[in-house]
């Protein structure tokens, strides 16, 4: 599912929403199994490095 795009977790069932399927769907911000409008930004994830003296 999750492939180069931005992906979208719902606040209320936990689904993750690639933006190509929101582009499809006409661009409306919503879950696509519960309907729920609030969407967060999943961050990838990222390993800092960080070099101690």
């Amino acid at each position: 599912m999750e492939k180069s795009g931005i992906v979208y977790e719902c606040m209320r069932c936990g689904s993750r929403v690639p933006s190509e399927e929101l582009e499809l769907r006409g661009g409306e911000i919503k879950c696509i199994i519960c309907g729920y409008r609030i969407l967060k930004k999943v961050k990838p994830p990222v390993v800092k490095r960080v070099q101690s003296k």
